[in-house]
């Protein structure tokens, strides 16, 4: 294999890590989809063995069977989902910015639930996370919380999520039990690597330093180890206090900030293209990409494609792979809205 070649033969291949990595994420992904092909064919296999023999009268393999084919068509949903995943920065990590609506408390434990919905779904593909900014709410919650996602296609699945989310509950801090409407905005950007440059003027940037909140022990209190850096052609705002270096913090804000500019500069591009541009609205009614319904009947309903499902506890677990599926073939057929099944009724 020639990226195998270039990793054995390069003498200072492993001395230059912004170089390596993405020649391993190249050759992670071809891994994957050989081994994702040589499955198939081995189910194949054992799929035609199974039926020969239930056809000479062995009951028992039908079972195993059903099984096998099955396991097929969840390899081909697999396969489906790849094919989508064909844009330049697909295959990136990505950067998850979550932030309250308002609505005080309640838009706080609402930005904290979809926060841990995305960690689960997370652990759910194996892949790793690392928090770079958290502000937590005054009653309950987040108000906004700033993470990377690293993992094959991290960006490319999670691009789906980008936009305005609504919850609609009966209040838990609410004393007469009465129904509340919740929301909460989502954006990803992806990680920008070395081999996209992204021209910064530094005499753009205003960088502060402050004293980092939170856990993380005496270090953390006495330091102004956090790094805010704004960028004042744009106003764009990043920050982070993850690590007990100032060095390390300004580095991953920088990271943070390039992958804004280019997402920023993608969507510009974008305008045209109505079903991107509509998920960047406000963080209110009428704005939402998909809707949560816990009270008065159990439903999550994205408005862009029209998948639904009727289990709400298990998207908030991290279930998401058939909203994230749905939404991937919308980008590439948008006039092919899926019909959704069930209630309709959302305007509560």
């Amino acid at each position: 294999m020639e990226l195998e070649s270039r990793i054995n033969d390069t003498p200072d291949f492993w001395q230059t890590p912004e170089k390596a990595a993405p020649v391993l994420k190249e050759k992670k992904q071809i891994e994957t989809t050989i081994d994702l092909a040589e499955k198939l064919q081995a189910t194949l296999s054992d799929l035609d063995a199974a039926a020969e023999f239930a056809a000479a009268g062995h009951d028992e393999y039908l079972t195993e069977a059903v099984t096998l084919v099955e396991a097929l068509e969840e390899s081909f949903r697999k396969v489906e989902v790849q094919k989508l995943l064909g844009g330049e920065l697909d295959s990136n990590d990505a950067i998850v910015q979550i932030n309250a609506g308002a609505g005080g408390t309640e838009s706080c434990d609402w930005a904290a639930m979809l926060f841990r919905m995305y960690l689960r779904y997370a652990e759910r593909k194996s892949w790793t996370t690392e928090i770079f900014d958290m502000l937590d709410g005054e009653g309950a919650g987040i108000k906004n919380v700033s993470f990377q996602v690293s993992g094959t296609f991290a960006f490319g699945l999670l691009k789906a999520e980008s936009g305005v989310h609504r919850l609609v509950r009966i209040s838990p801090f609410d004393s007469n039990a009465r129904r509340h409407t919740s929301f909460a905005s989502v954006f990803i950007s992806p990680v920008i690597d070395d081999t996209i440059h992204i021209d910064i003027n530094p005499a753009d940037l205003r960088v502060d330093t402050y004293r980092a909140s939170g856990a993380g022990g005496q270090h953390v209190n006495r330091t102004d180890s956090a790094v805010r850096i704004t960028h004042n052609p744009t106003g764009i705002v990043v920050q982070c206090q993850s690590q007990r270096s100032q060095h390390q913090n300004r580095d991953q804000a920088m990271k943070m900030l390039k992958s804004k500019l280019y997402e920023r500069e993608m969507d510009e591009r974008r305008k045209k293209q109505e079903a991107l541009e509509n998920t960047k609205s406000d963080i209110g009614w009428g704005s939402q990409i998909r809707s949560y319904v816990l009270h008065p009947y159990k439903m999550v309903k994205d408005h862009r494609t029209g998948e639904v499902s009727q289990q709400p506890q298990a998207v908030l677990d991290g279930d998401l792979d058939a909203f994230i599926n749905s939404f991937l073939s919308f980008l590439a057929d948008p006039t092919q809205k899926r019909q959704s099944s069930g209630s309709d009724d959302l305007d509560l």
